[in-house]
């Protein structure tokens, strides 16, 4: 099995995860609180914002070819915060869900040229969508004492 594919397959993993977690959510463990001021509405909001963040890098890339894009990680968070509390936590889990689906319809479409160009960059963005997920998956199903799924 090719590298490529095993990374749509964890994305894809990852994904249904998400998918059966906002699926259970009740309302009110939507408004639970994680760290540093985050709620888990807003945590699936954030995932939301950088699936979307590589969705719209994949999609410039298609028609401007490939280069390095960089950016702050803690700066973004920082910024988005009070964007993500300030989203409905129902409309910021069905994001999550959405933003995750594009994105992993976009990564496992790739052409293997653009796949190589992207790896070759400095700083590429992480593809590899499902690490991401699962640091937040297991973040909000320890703080809502939800039981996660077995895989």
């Amino acid at each position: 099995m090719s590298e490529e594919r095993s990374l749509i397959e964890r994305n894809a993993l990852e994904r249904e995860r998400l998918d059966a977690l906002v699926a259970r959510i009740r309302d009110d463990e939507l408004v639970y609180a994680l760290d540093d001021g985050w709620t888990v509405a807003a945590a699936l909001a954030h995932l939301a914002f950088w699936d979307r963040r590589v969705l719209a890098l994949l999609e410039h890339w298609e028609q401007h070819g490939v280069a390095q894009a960089s950016y702050e990680t803690d700066i973004f968070n920082a910024a988005l915060l009070p964007l993500c509390l300030a989203i409905p936590p129902r409309a910021a889990a069905q994001l999550a869900v959405e933003s995750a689906a594009a994105v992993d319809r976009k990564i496992a479409t790739l052409p293997p040229a653009m796949l190589t160009a992207i790896q070759a960059l400095e700083r590429p963005p992480r593809l590899e969508r499902a690490l991401h997920r699962r640091e937040h998956l297991d973040q909000i199903e320890r703080a809502a004492r939800l039981p996660r799924p077995r895989v």
